[in-house]
């Protein structure tokens, strides 16, 4: 069964809104998403709404709401879904205020649902060139959207600030916040802070030296901007930033960052204390990822993956902490971050709490930036730990890698990625998916930095270093493990822990009846009890619900809403290990207690076709798989398993196209943009001989791995 849907030819448009379908919105005489700092304010005892990306201020993703109890929660069932017709990654925490639920699809398509019964009220599609996928490093998704005074706002991937009419989802005002001279994109969700709107962006991968900044909500008029790595010419930019650029320029070294703007890009949270009024900023990976080739293997890089706290007025700089000087494996601090008062030692403190890739959990002093404590979540041994005095971690030597391969831990995929961390102040526990597992890391020497390609500056892919690298890494995929964690962080450790399949699980809710909601890998959605991580309900959905989930009470009702679309980074791993399971198409889906509709049943995967015999040499195969992981890898997956679309299962119709489509733009409108300004058609030849390998390899497989090829 199908609940209201909006034909894909009216997607690229603004449908009917809320006047024009006369609904009555339960809003006490506001207009819809009348929110402001009072309203903000409000929520931390209302949980009627869920009016902001992690709910409140604080971002604690825990909700008073107790109708749904561990007495009922085993009778929930869905009250209502929408398909939303894409396969792509679906990674946003929808937002819900006065009858109203808003949601944001991949290319950041919005929609307005009536929440009672999910009717479409609205589509916004604002048309995003495809193209800029490439610039997406986990697909183009979005992650969330923002309401502020009767506006829905929303934060494009080739970087428009845009706000809607949540009336009619109708355009107010729109902003561009960068240039498209450089690779930048948005996939995080922009936050409002008091009337102001702050997004930071993505693309240090490629290239880009990373930033933050500040619009007004009622006008998009710029208020502030902050850089978070150095001008490569010296000179000031004429923003925030500028009176703190001395100190960090001393952090950096002679290297490619000034060829490749350093990184540090704010790709996801963003927090916020309103009675500090503070910004704070968690920051990405360097650019190039190696910091060999970065700065020389030298300097702790500020403000790489750091929280910086900033002047939420001026974007003035407060102060920072950096958890990874002289980043080298691709750790961001771009995680869930999360603000409480906790009781430490006898004394109430007012912390910031994340856990970030690089495997430890931190509390830090929100007003000073003091650290606090930290300790691992999962192994780890880039670092033995963090001397508590100091703040600083004790730095293996051997994990900062040469060309020898050496294997390190978390991986990139990180201990805690994007999905999101909850916090419940009832049983002072946050909880969050946790990973194990490890990464070979090895340096090119032959690596040459190139803005809007994927720059690792990783080697060790061919002859003897590629036999040690697959050594060690099946050494370290015997111990891939992953959980949702229960941490006590001021006793900094775990209290409990669920284990899951495999990596991706999604983002965490807890309410005040101590219930624990989270997508997992098995496909399903659950519920577990937040005391002690007992499972109190399951269900399949056909998809891995990855992003965060909500809850919000109507007409006396209380439901839970949640996006089930798997994909992302965490799909790209699981696709590139071959143990992706058949899926269903996105879903938004929303739960009550009695809720009792059916999904309908998955349609069966195709066969992959047999591929082209191969006539390539030896040596093009190998040419192109150190082209292909530098400029296909990002999207496609490591040994062209998986990725968005799986490069060995193409049709000969494909493979009959596939220099046009790479050089000509002949899929530009499916998001595979031309790439003729960074390969040659020699160099194409070989990445498809490449993959023609690499079909031959594994077509006929089973799911174990054996198979007659």
């Amino acid at each position: 069964m199908r609940m209201w849907r909006t034909p894909a030819a009216l997607a690229g448009a603004v449908t009917l809104g809320l006047a024009g379908l006369g609904l009555a919105v339960a809003n006490e005489g506001r207009g819809p998403a009348a929110v402001d700092s009072a309203r903000m304010a409000a929520q931390e005892k209302d949980g009627t709404d869920w009016l902001h990306d992690g709910r409140t201020y604080s971002a604690q993703r825990y909700s008073p709401l107790t109708q749904i109890d561990a007495g009922n929660v085993s009778k929930l069932g869905i009250a209502w879904y929408d398909d939303l017709d894409t396969f792509r990654g679906v990674e946003a925490t929808p937002i819900y205020a006065d009858g109203v639920l808003y949601n944001i699809l991949p290319w950041n398509i919005t929609i307005a649902y009536d929440a009672r019964t999910g009717k479409r009220l609205w589509t916004y599609d604002p048309k995003v060139p495809r193209e800029y996928g490439r610039y997406a490093c986990c697909e183009p998704v979005s992650r969330g959207l923002a309401m502020w005074k009767g506006k829905i706002i929303i934060a494009t991937l080739d970087g428009r600030l845009i706000a809607l009419d949540a009336a009619t989802g109708k355009p107010v005002w729109t902003t561009q916040t960068f240039d498209h001279d450089m690779p930048y994109s948005i996939t995080g969700a922009p936050r409002v802070f008091d009337g102001k709107v702050v997004v930071g962006q993505s693309g240090g991968d490629l290239g880009v030296r990373g930033f933050v900044g500040a619009w007004d909500a009622e006008t998009g008029k710029k208020l502030w901007k902050f850089f978070l790595a150095p001008n490569p010419t010296g000179k000031p930019d004429g923003e925030a930033s500028d009176s703190i650029m001395p100190m960090v320029e001393k952090t950096w070294s002679d290297g490619m960052w000034k060829q490749l703007g350093g990184g540090a890009n704010p790709w996801d949270s963003i927090g916020y204390d309103p009675a500090l009024n503070m910004v704070y900023v968690g920051t990405g990976n360097g650019s190039p990822l190696a910091w060999h080739h970065r700065s020389g293997g030298k300097g702790d890089n500020l403000f790489i993956c750091s929280i910086v706290a900033l002047d939420a007025t001026s974007g003035k700089y407060k102060w920072h902490y950096q958890m990874v000087p002289q980043e080298d494996w691709d750790y961001t601090c771009t995680q869930s971050i999360i603000t409480a008062d906790l009781r430490i030692k006898g004394k109430t403190r007012q912390v910031l709490m994340q856990a970030p890739k690089n495997g430890f959990f931190y509390v830090l002093d929100r007003r000073t930036g003091q650290f606090i404590s930290a300790e691992k979540i999962a192994p780890v041994n880039w670092a033995s730990g963090i001397d508590p005095k100091t703040g600083r971690p004790n730095i293996n030597p051997a994990a900062h890698f040469g060309t020898d391969p050496v294997l390190v831990m978390p991986s990139p995929g990180g201990a805690h990625n994007w999905f999101p961390m909850a916090y419940s102040p009832r049983t002072k526990l946050a909880y969050l998916p946790t990973y194990e597992w490890g990464m070979v890391y090895a340096l090119d020497p032959d690596f040459k930095p190139k803005p809007f390609r994927s720059n690792g500056g990783w080697g060790g892919y061919t002859g003897d270093a590629l036999k040690k690298r697959a050594a060690l890494q099946a050494e370290a995929n015997k111990s891939e493990k992953a959980f949702l964690t229960a941490w006590d962080p001021v006793a900094q450790k775990a209290v409990w822990k669920v284990p899951l399949p495999r990596h991706g699980n999604g983002g965490v809710m807890v309410t005040a009846s101590d219930l624990v909601f989270e997508g997992t890998t098995k496909q399903t959605f659950a519920a577990f009890d937040a005391r002690n991580g007992k499972v109190l309900w399951e269900m399949p959905v056909q998809s891995a619900p990855v992003g965060g989930a909500i809850t919000y009470m109507l007409d006396g009702v209380q439901y839970v809403a949640v996006n089930a679309g798997w994909g992302g980074g965490a799909a790209q791993i699981e696709r590139g290990a071959g143990t992706e399971l058949p899926r269903a198409a996105a879903r938004l889906l929303v739960f009550k207690v009695g809720g009792n509709l059916q999904l309908p049943p998955i349609k069966p995967e195709e066969k992959a076709p047999e591929p082209p015999r191969s006539s390539a040499s030896e040596a093009t195969i190998a040419r192109g798989a150190v082209l292909y992981a530098q400029t296909c890898q990002v999207c496609h997956g490591q040994q062209a398993m998986g990725g968005v679309k799986d490069l060995r299962k193409m049709t000969a119709e494909t493979h009959g196209k596939f220099n046009d489509i790479v050089l000509k733009g002949l899929y530009a409108e499916k998001g595979m943009a031309n790439f003729s300004d960074l390969l040659k058609p020699d160099e194409v030849e070989a990445i498809h001989a490449y993959l023609i390998a690499r079909a031959q390899e594994d077509w006929g497989q089973k799911s174990d791995g054996t198979g007659p090829h």
